[in-house]
């Protein structure tokens, strides 16, 4: 007889059990994934895992939640393993009894462990051969059961199970066996991962085609179709034949990149984040490629490129060498993040700072002539020079003494305190680099040299790049005006491409501002620039430093950064470039074409320049005057003037300019020997260019042909100027008749000095030495 007391004491112990379960299920207790290493997963933005590496027990394993693992691949396994996986608490002591009698009466062996179990050999590492080490499996089975909703006993069983080899989990191996995430596998491929585990062994690396196998899957899919309404679809699915991919094949994308996240960022549960976008990725690789294949028989067998998102910095490809396998180029060595000479891929922000401190705008007349720096004398890299050239032009032909001028003329900031405050890393003393930093006597990072070009599309904003798609994009820090900014990118966008045919112009949707650079001994070429939304920086080059008159930055890197761009067009089809729209601080005005000034009256042709009101240097051109002629001398006259006095327009060019005319084939007309009443400018005194100041010359005795050079550059009025040696005469120069040789009769202090026939004059204190 069931007594009150009986019932209560009944009562008491089914809730005192349902308490305890209940403190058991919900009092603090760690994720089954926290017992088990990870793998690090490094995924793309577009959703493509880069790279796996192995976790700390030497296993594939990335841990999936279940929602993002296929239902048709849980169900097959569920068939498979544990059809009552809902209803039991831990154990089947059906399924257990029956294994039980197989086994020991002799029968096949069946296995009775429940997925609970399972998880609880793998989670213990329990060896259940022994009847003790089954019951200690039995008990934790049980416990897992109390602590751990079925859900998330399941998404862990799912997550260890063995695969064969050291791939655990459907995670690994659905992307090492099928290259897909397990949400995407189809129900063939789920029936083929449920059946894996039951010989691990035997399966990994290779498809399965035993007749065992075979057998197994076929009998899955027959329980999954009956299960399911046996549909046409998921039957033709079921039956198709399933090739298995191998470790061979595992996700390895943008590997330098790769290397460098995990290198330099702690793993947030086994996954990094990244920006790079997998197809455009696979697409500068694919050109890279193509290129060095084409330019091998040029010794062209190397090359980087960086691709960056001017919209948000993120970094959406990046490639450090043409074969990361490669011994022979050095293949692993990341070429985006080594230290580089950059040529003249610095010109820019030199004219950039140049616009932003008033020393010229983009039609300012600037000497690409002859000229000495103290001791620097640069020359142009094809060893000509252009003479009167505007700075847009200058920067486009890439000429290198308008670029150390303009760098001359630089203030707060220089060009080397401009390369700091944008961050580039690692710089000697300036003094160390004088005037050559600017055509490339420093040394930057692909990632620099894309932060830096970035910044002219960005307003002049520098903000760091971005790998990781959590980071805050920066506000930036100004380093130049929008006015500068945009004006050096506009100059940039009308440098030509390279190729002339032009044929792939009609698909080019987006403006390429671009610049080449080439460093010295030909040991590195470049080509940097904006591509629509884009950065693009392209290297080539050798990583040992060896050179090669190959690595010519227009004719070996820029090509191929104009392959990666036409690609870029094409691939991003809805993409649009951000207008370029001027800031409210740039305006246009007319000048002189051949002054770069405002025109006077007697100016034959203007043209239209970007102008930064209180910032731009403008004055009214004197380069074109009329002057009056005497018929009769040919002299110019002076008023009153006679009736028959005629009136001419003459150019007015500095003795240089008229002389590298005059080399180059095209003398200028001069006008006549100018009477005292037409008075000169006194700003076109004469400036020496040699001797050079704090110079000591040294002379040989038994050298007599050793001289000093007297060159100087007159005003565009002069005739003739007469060179002193204090107050003795060495001789007189036409002005377009070059420099004058010189070799003083003593050693010690000379004061050399100059007046041209204005009467404008400048001296300087040369020291001489003699030899033996």
């Amino acid at each position: 007889m069931i007594t009150k007391r009986r019932v209560r004491w009944v009562v008491a112990t089914i809730t005192l059990k349902l308490i305890v379960l209940a403190m058991l299920r919900w009092s603090p207790h760690a994720p089954i994934a926290d017992r088990f290493p990870l793998s690090t997963g490094v995924w793309s933005a577009d959703g493509e895992l880069l790279r796996i590496t192995r976790s700390a027990d030497d296993q594939y394993r990335l841990w999936m939640p279940l929602a993002q693992i296929s239902p048709a691949l849980v169900d097959a396994f569920l068939l498979k393993e544990d059809r009552w996986f809902y209803w039991h608490f831990g154990v089947n002591p059906i399924a257990l009894g029956r294994a039980a009698f197989r086994s020991y009466t002799g029968g096949t062996r069946q296995g009775g462990s429940t997925l609970t179990m399972q998880l609880a050999r793998l989670t213990y590492r329990l060896n259940t051969r022994t009847p003790a080490g089954k019951l200690r499996q039995i008990a934790l089975a049980c416990w897992l059961e109390a602590r751990y909703p079925k859900e998330e006993l399941l998404e862990a069983y799912l997550n260890v199970v063995p695969f064969g080899a050291n791939i655990q989990g459907v995670g690994a191996a659905s992307r090492i066996y099928f290259d897909k995430s397990p949400d995407r596998v189809s129900l063939g491929e789920a029936l083929t991962l449920a059946v894996i585990p039951q010989r691990p062994s035997a399966h990994a690396g290779r498809t399965p085609s035993t007749t065992s196998f075979l057998a197994a899957r076929a009998r899955l899919g027959s329980l999954w179709l009956a299960e399911h309404g046996n549909l046409e679809t998921d039957r033709r699915q079921a039956e198709l034949p399933i090739v298995v991919g191998t470790r061979v094949a595992m996700p390895w994308q943008a590997p330098h990149f790769v290397d460098a996240m995990l290198s330099t960022r702690t793993p947030r549960a086994g996954r990094i984040d990244t920006t790079i976008d997998a197809g455009l990725q696979r697409l500068v690789e694919r050109q890279i490629q193509r290129h060095v294949t084409q330019a091998g028989a040029r010794g062209i067998h190397n090359a980087s490129a960086l691709l960056v998102d001017v919209r948000d910095m993120s970094v959406k490809a990046w490639v450090g060498s043409a074969d990361y396998w490669n011994e022979g180029i050095d293949g692993q060595v990341n070429g985006v993040l080594a230290k580089r000479s950059p040529g003249s891929t610095l010109k820019p922000f030199v004219y950039g700072l140049a616009l932003d401190q008033g020393v010229l705008h983009p039609q300012t007349i600037l000497r690409d002539a002859p000229t000495s720096f103290g001791p620097f004398t640069p020359e142009n890299f094809d060893g000509r020079f252009a003479g009167p050239i505007s700075a847009e032009q200058a920067l486009i032909r890439s000429r290198n003494i308008p670029a150390v001028w303009a760098s001359m003329q630089l203030k707060q900031p220089s060009l080397y305190q401009f390369l700091q405050s944008a961050g580039v890393r690692d710089l000697k003393e300036e003094s160390h680099y004088g005037l050559a930093l600017v055509l490339g006597g420093g040394e930057v990072t692909m990632e620099e040299l894309a932060g830096l070009y970035a910044m002219l599309g960005s307003n002049g904003l520098l903000r760091s790049l971005r790998v990781d798609p959590a980071s805050r994009l920066e506000d930036g820090v100004r380093v130049l005006s929008p006015e500068a900014a945009f004006v050096t990118l506009d100059m940039l966008r009308r440098n030509p491409r390279p190729d002339q045919d032009r044929a792939v112009l009609p698909h080019a949707r987006w403006p390429v501002a671009w610049k080449t650079g080439t460093s010295w001994g030909f040991r590195d070429a470049w080509s940097a620039g904006m591509v629509g939304p884009y950065v693009l920086i392209v290297w080539i080059g050798n990583f040992d430093g060896a050179g090669n008159p190959a690595f010519v930055g227009v004719d070996a890197a820029a090509p191929l950064f104009f392959r990666i761009a036409d690609a870029l067009n094409l691939a991003r089809p809805a993409e649009t470039a951000p207008p370029s729209m001027p800031p409210p601080g740039v305006s246009r005005v007319a000048v002189c074409a051949d002054s770069g000034e405002l025109p006077n009256a007697h100016c034959p042709r203007t043209v239209e320049t970007w102008y930064i009101p209180g910032k731009s240097p403008i004055r009214v051109s004197q380069l074109h005057r009329m002057v009056a002629i005497d018929p009769r001398t040919g002299r110019g006259a002076c008023p009153p003037y006679a009736a028959d006095t005629r009136f001419e327009v003459f150019e007015f060019w500095p003795s240089d300019m008229l002389l590298l005319f005059k080399q180059a084939g095209m003398p200028r007309r001069v006008a006549p020997p100018l009477p005292a009443c037409v008075a000169g400018d006194q700003s076109d005194a004469p400036r020496m260019a040699s001797p050079l100041r704090n110079v000591a010359y040294t002379l040989r005795h038994s050298a007599p042909q050793d001289t000093i050079t007297l060159e100087a550059h007159a005003g565009a009025d002069v005739q003739q100027v007469f060179w002193f040696d204090g107050g003795a005469l060495i001789g007189a120069r036409r002005v377009t008749d070059g420099a004058l040789p010189w070799r003083p009769a003593t050693s010690g202090m000379h004061l050399i000095r100059i007046v041209d026939d204005r009467g404008r004059s400048a001296d300087r204190d040369v020291e001489v030495r003699f030899t033996p």
